[in-house]
């Protein structure tokens, strides 16, 4: 049977689902399609561009449809799904970051976050710059969170360090849904707000 581009990212989103993504490579995925490693690098010609293709793919799964008509809500709204298409996929976080996707879903996600910031009466300039503060914060607490099954912190030592010393109860806490929440309120600002 022929096999196509779509199923070669599908498969390497299964083997990533299932194994990881140090598993994923493309003669894992030749030899789960039972094809030769020709054909799928006939579709996707290196391991970068499989990567961005998979990266594109999990970002494809942040539904921009049913979004609050409040722009700032809006952005809030994509950023959580945003977390939850990452999250959906082992390892979906550092799939993700460790792309640079200029994809027809990741410029759907950015373009419907911007246009909400733009709405909201920010310059181009901090419409685009939020832009990226909220992708980095969405990726880098994601990746942590995939990370941290099996380690905890709570073994955490910080010497004679008084301030860390003084949050290190918080600091360890396994508040990803909390923390997520209020790196976003930091983040996004409130309406009519400009940054300096």
């Amino acid at each position: 049977m022929t096999k196509s581009q779509a199923d070669v990212v599908r498969t390497a989103l299964e083997i990533l689902d299932e194994r990881g993504v140090g598993a994923v490579s493309l003669r894992a995925i030749a030899q789960r399609l039972d094809v030769r490693m020709n054909t799928v690098l006939w579709h996707v010609k290196t391991k970068a561009r499989l990567e961005e293709l998979m990266a594109d793919a999990i970002v494809a799964e942040v539904s921009l449809t049913g979004l609050p008509d409040d722009w700032r809500e809006r952005v809030v709204e994509i950023a959580r799904r945003y977390r939850g298409a990452l999250l959906a996929h082992r390892d979906g976080a550092v799939v993700v970051a460790g792309t640079y996707a200029a994809e027809p879903a990741t410029l759907d996600v950015a373009e419907a976050v911007v246009a909400a910031l733009l709405e909201g009466g920010l310059s181009e300039r901090d419409a685009a710059w939020t832009l990226w503060d909220v992708v980095y914060f969405v990726l880098g607490l994601t990746q942590e969170e995939q990370a941290l099954p099996g380690r905890s912190a709570d073994g955490l030592v910080v010497g004679e360090r008084p301030a860390l010393r003084r949050v290190l109860p918080v600091l360890t806490e396994e508040s990803f849904d909390e923390r997520f929440e209020f790196g976003l309120a930091k983040l996004v600002p409130p309406s009519g707000h400009r940054r300096p």
